[in-house]
């Protein structure tokens, strides 16, 4: 994901820390090790060199990245404050995405958009490059970058992988044993399902969090770096879904309730075979509940 101007400062820094083992005239290490050592992508570490060469700390010619000079107190950067996490810029830019705010096709400006979401530039970059192996955005043929947006294809595939990972999640839930810290956090959402159902004229508004709540649960048994970067589309995707279309909100709203507590109820028994149909009906109709929301913005 993104790296902030924060992240950077962190890791130029972190460099100049480095720089400061070596004596003048030795050799700084290739790249890829360099973004290991830093755990920063060879994007920043190349920005990075950029500016040691810049302070004339190092001399980079081709491979060979000589020390000059080792690095004072002068050198280093302030860590900023007030930009935002690579993690609230996820969550931004897909907000800005699911709400429709910009339709299919419409070009990137990075510059405009690191400005808006308070990063630099260098750090949307490579934040709309992990994007686009979800399909949101994707690269122009004459460069710069393009928005896909939210399509019918999309969802349809987006809930069908969605249906694979979390019956293997419920697979995995209903093994684990009673002193696991997922049966009393799902006693506890079995509660708040309740409470929500008791007073669904007043809140049935709050389902989506809810929702969110649930599915990030069952979800969190699978321990699985793959599953979670998917998870994160998945969450916020099916997550915004119930605010697109408010049709019957209510009783659908309610009709997702009961089909949460089912779930709940066979994976409390430890009843896989039910657990996994409660699964597969719930995730059906949701998609389906999906599919009607994009109907609904023009979308399918």
């Amino acid at each position: 994901m993104a790296r902030t101007d924060e992240r950077f400062r962190e890791a130029f820094n972190a460099l100049l820390d480095y720089c400061a083992t070596l004596a003048p005239g030795e050799q700084l290490p290739a790249e890829l090790p360099l973004a290991a050592h830093l755990d920063v992508s060879r994007t920043v570490v190349r920005t990075a060199l950029d500016r040691l060469q810049a302070d004339g700390i190092i001399r980079w010619d081709g491979r060979d990245k000589t020390l000059l000079r080792q690095p004072g107190a002068a050198d280093r950067l302030v860590i900023e404050a007030g930009q935002i996490s690579a993690e609230e810029l996820e969550r931004q830019f897909l907000d800005w995405v699911l709400r429709f705010d910009v339709p299919p096709g419409t070009p990137l400006n990075v510059t405009e958009l690191a400005r808006k979401f308070r990063v630099p530039a260098y750090g949307l970059q490579e934040f709309l490059a992990s994007l686009s192996r979800f399909g949101l955005v994707r690269r122009r043929p004459k460069g710069g970058w393009e928005l896909v947006g939210f399509t019918r294809d999309f969802a349809v595939e987006l809930s069908d992988f969605r249906m694979t990972l979390e019956l293997n999640a419920v697979t995995h839930l209903v093994a684990l044993p009673a002193d696991h810290a997922i049966w009393p956090r799902l006693k506890e959402l079995e509660a708040e399902h309740r409470q929500l159902a008791d007073h669904l004229d007043s809140r049935f508004h709050d389902f989506s969090l809810l929702d969110e709540r649930f599915h990030t649960a069952i979800g969190s048994v699978v321990q699985n770096r793959f599953v979670n970067e998917f998870q994160k589309v998945i969450a916020l995707v099916f997550h915004y879904h119930y605010q697109w279309d408010k049709t019957d909100e209510r009783e659908r709203n309610k009709a997702a309730i009961d089909e949460h507590l089912r779930l709940i109820d066979a994976l409390n028994r430890r009843n896989e075979v039910e657990a996994l149909a409660a699964a597969r009906d719930h995730l059906r109709t949701s998609k389906q509940t999906l599919l009607s929301s994009l109907r609904s913005n023009a979308l399918a």
